[in-house]
């Protein structure tokens, strides 16, 4: 058996994250926010981390700088049960990565400093490790500039070993959408976009054919629709599942989160209802507490959520 349920290569960073500030920043001005929150950042981490909380055996590889942000990020995976022993801490003027959130009342400011977030590349990787494992999940496709060109290479050889692959690219910060994505979507079983990430992919302002294209080129394609729940497609079949009410503190992480629950039920051969319907009490109860992580962070409040909202699996 497979060590591992999933294993990730990722970014590991932290991020800070300010509440209360002005929709509209004034320059040369000292502006006040009223709250603050330095959690596990990165889209990798945040989703290896919720996957262990709700009970998936995950091994995680990374780079981070010989910093004290990178210890804290490290030490927040390991702190939940993640196996980290294969992360590298590589010396010198890179630092760990860092995102500052400027969240206002209903959109936010995203400002991150990549550092190694960037310089991750295939040497950092022990293919054996990450191939000793059921399924490999990868996130933030455009963030990964050192490691991207080896992607296509990098999934036929997990593929080969037999296991399934899940992609979620996250933001493209060139807003080009392309860089060899169709290279790797030809090894993927699971593809989990959102609604304007499907789009720009796709080019096409229009969901339905958006998904209708992804769809013949991945398995299953999988797509957030934040407040209107998420939608899930395989073949013909198409499901629809709503989003889960909570008393919301920042939506950050949230979409990992939604991740971390569908590829757990999905890899315990649910059906794909239950896998969204999981994904989504998985995606709001991370918004209920600051940051991706905070809310799952907490075991007790886990369990009673997940018991609250019973869901039908299979």
């Amino acid at each position: 058996m497979p060590r591992f349920d999933v294993t990730v290569a990722g970014e590991l960073n932290l991020d800070l994250i300010l509440y209360g500030l002005p929709q509209s920043l004034p320059a040369e001005r000292e502006v006040l926010a009223d709250r603050m929150t330095l959690t596990l950042g990165s889209s990798s981490a945040i989703f290896a981390h919720n996957l262990a909380a709700l009970g998936g055996g995950v091994g995680f590889q990374s780079r981070i700088g010989d910093d004290p942000l990178g210890q804290i990020a490290l030490d927040r995976l390991a702190e939940a049960g993640v196996d980290v022993s294969l992360v590298r801490r590589v010396p010198g003027p890179i630092k760990s990565g860092l995102t500052v959130i400027l969240q206002h009342e209903s959109t936010r400011n995203i400002l991150t400093y990549s550092g190694t977030i960037a310089e991750l590349n295939i040497a950092d990787l022990d293919l054996d490790y990450l191939r000793n494992s059921r399924h490999f999940h990868f996130c933030s496709f455009y963030l990964q500039n050192a490691l991207r060109p080896s992607l296509p290479d990098l999934f036929q050889k997990l593929k080969a070993a037999g296991l399934t692959i899940s992609l979620d690219t996250n933001d493209d910060p060139d807003d080009r959408w392309q860089s060899g994505l169709h290279d790797i979507l030809r090894y993927v079983d699971v593809f989990l976009p959102n609604a304007r990430e499907a789009c720009r992919i796709a080019g096409t302002d229009n969901l339905e054919s958006a998904t209708t294209q992804l769809a013949a080129l991945v398995p299953t394609v999988v797509v957030k629709l934040g407040r209107e729940g998420a939608i899930a497609i395989r073949g013909q079949e198409k499901f629809r599942s709503p989003a889960v009410s909570v008393t919301s503190v920042d939506p950050v992480g949230a979409g990992d989160s939604f991740d971390a629950g569908f590829l757990y039920q999905y890899l315990r051969g649910a059906d794909l209802p239950a896998c969204l319907a999981y994904a989504n009490l998985a995606g709001a109860f991370s918004t209920t507490r600051p940051g991706g992580t905070e809310a799952f962070r907490d075991r007790t409040s886990l369990n009673a959520f997940f018991r609250q909202h019973t869901v039908k699996t299979t």
